[in-house]
């Protein structure tokens, strides 16, 4: 018993659990802000090519995170102009740190946040942004005080959904990212890490962590329908 505690208290147990935490809390603040504008545009719009550019914003959700983390490297690598920018403005590559798991986690969250926000905005009633527009209200206070409370419900499902996609993303993280204790070794890989090397007690701990941690986003998501 003392040496299962020992093991719960430890840092070696504790860092993946905050490293998951820490980057699906910065990439889910960022999913909710672009989605959240993305989906109102695209929900409000109709123009040539409006099929093709949605079906590249959901295309991470039906890709495996292999091609994602790929398509990542080769936009972020050193011999793209991205790649190169960074490395001159922050004098090293963002492959292999923890911004780069940021970015894969972003990748593979905006899609769920997205589809859950367009649809709360296209099941609005469009007559009401119509009165107020009539009254002389700006499209951003029809945005800030209509349509975001009118679809709140579906934003907070979408941003519960892709806050739990980002803590459990896993291969766009190791390709795109790395295995770094302490900076980018989140609970997947630390969980593939520990089954690899046979080490099944820590395996276990940081399975249950991670199942407790997506049965209460998902039962919070279910508690708001």
């Amino acid at each position: 018993m003392d040496s299962l505690l020992n093991s719960i208290f430890s840092e070696a147990f504790l860092s993946p659990i905050w490293v998951s935490l820490k980057i699906a809390i910065i990439a889910g603040i960022i999913v909710i802000l672009i989605g959240t504008v993305a989906a109102r545009f695209f929900a409000r719009k109709q123009f040539r090519g409006k099929a093709v550019i949605e079906t590249l914003l959901m295309l991470p959700m039906v890709l495996p995170p292999t091609v994602v983390g790929f398509f990542l490297i080769v936009i972020f690598g050193k011999n793209s102009w991205a790649g190169q920018a960074i490395t001159w403005l922050f004098d090293r590559p963002i492959i292999f740190t923890w911004w780069a798991a940021v970015i894969a986690a972003i990748v593979v969250a905006f899609p769920l946040m997205y589809q859950s926000a367009k649809s709360g905005f296209l099941a609005m009633d469009r007559d009401i942004e119509n009165a107020a527009r009539v009254d002389g209200a700006s499209e951003w206070k029809i945005f800030f005080f209509i349509s975001i409370p009118l679809a709140s419900k579906a934003l907070i499902s979408g941003s519960i959904l892709s806050f739990a996609r980002a803590l459990g993303e896993f291969g766009a993280t190791l390709m795109f990212a790395g295995n770094i204790p302490g900076e980018t070794q989140t609970l997947p890989i630390a969980i593939y890490i520990a089954i690899d090397s046979g080490n099944m007690v820590m395996a276990w701990l940081w399975v249950i962590a991670i199942v407790t941690l997506s049965f209460l986003m998902l039962l919070a998501v279910r508690v708001k329908e």
